[in-house]
């Protein structure tokens, strides 16, 4: 039995296998329809989620499978002190496989020490949000074709942003490829995410508080919210939260294949006239998402 905790969980070959299998159920939608038929997955949402959790569910259900849980902890036995590793145990009678999101760092992987069932992190705090990261590498893969070789600049909070942690780790295990890091002195990443995903690969990395300056050399822009949930103090959120606003006019000298991502939901660090260009792949990105869903619950399930 596997859980998918960290994205790192899966190895290199896997997650190109998962791609070939997402890639295969866009294009043979029908042939997947009963791949999950009596099948449930229980969504265990501890925080607020739109797209991951509708995400999750939509890839069940396209996969002929069921949906079971709860979207607010509220409405759980939490509520009354049940704790995860207790909860884990009692879905496990339930369903066949879970997908958690919680608001502290690590649930998902006490979930999965307790749960005789795969467990999915679909977000932890501000550690690691792996699903997202495999929506990312497909949208990457279907719009670039490659993972190697290419320079990928993140943009705004790279502190909190779980989204900015995994996909530098997951795009750390591939070849030349050039880490931009666009952020205001507060919201820099992390010293342990640079020192054991860059510095410790040796990979090429540069900080920047400027992204006009950037702009010219980048294949793949990520562009993130601050996040007004991981703040502590009202008054650093309203300094920061307009910190990088991506407009038509900043992205005059980007390169014509850009390929511009969001992880959502946005607040309003992308204009909505970016929304017409091409070089938008945000809303890509959201489908994406359902289609390696898919995937992943079909390598979990162990289902052909």
């Amino acid at each position: 039995m596997r859980h998918l905790i960290d994205p790192t969980d899966f190895t290199v070959e896997e997650i190109e296998q998962l791609m070939l299998r997402a890639l295969d159920i866009i294009d043979n939608r029908a042939k997947y329809a009963d791949a999950c038929r009596g099948k449930k997955l229980a969504t265990l949402f501890y925080e607020p989620s739109t797209r991951t959790r509708l995400s999750f569910t939509a890839a069940m259900m396209e996969l002929g499978g069921n949906v079971l849980g709860f979207s607010d902890a509220a409405n759980s036995s939490v509520s009354k002190g049940e704790t995860v590793a207790d909860t884990a145990r009692v879905i496990s009678q339930f369903a066949d496989i879970i997908a958690m999101r919680h608001p502290k760092e690590g649930a998902p992987f006490i979930a999965s020490q307790y749960a005789s069932i795969p467990v999915i992190n679909a977000g932890d705090g501000g550690h690691s949000h792996p699903t997202q990261t495999l929506t990312d590498l497909l949208t990457i893969k279907r719009e670039k074709g490659r993972f190697d070789n290419l320079t990928i600049g993140f943009c705004g909070d790279l502190k909190f942003g779980r989204t900015v942690h995994s996909l530098i780790g997951a795009m750390s295990r591939y070849n030349n490829v050039k880490f931009v890091l666009i952020s205001p002195e507060e919201l820099k990443v992390p010293e342990y995410i640079k020192q054991t995903e860059l510095e410790a690969k040796n990979l090429e990395y540069v900080e920047t508080t400027s992204l006009e300056d950037a702009m010219p050399e980048l294949d793949i822009l990520y562009m993130t919210r601050v996040q007004r949930e991981r703040f502590f103090n009202e008054q650093d959120y309203i300094r920061l939260k307009d910190s990088y606003i991506l407009t038509p006019q900043k992205l005059d000298s980007a390169k014509d294949d850009l390929c511009i991502m969001h992880p959502l939901p946005r607040v309003n660090e992308i204009s909505v006239a970016v929304d017409k260009d091409p070089r938008a792949c945000y809303f890509k990105q959201v489908n994406n998402g359902k289609f390696i869903r898919m995937a992943l619950i079909m390598k979990l399930l162990e289902v052909k």
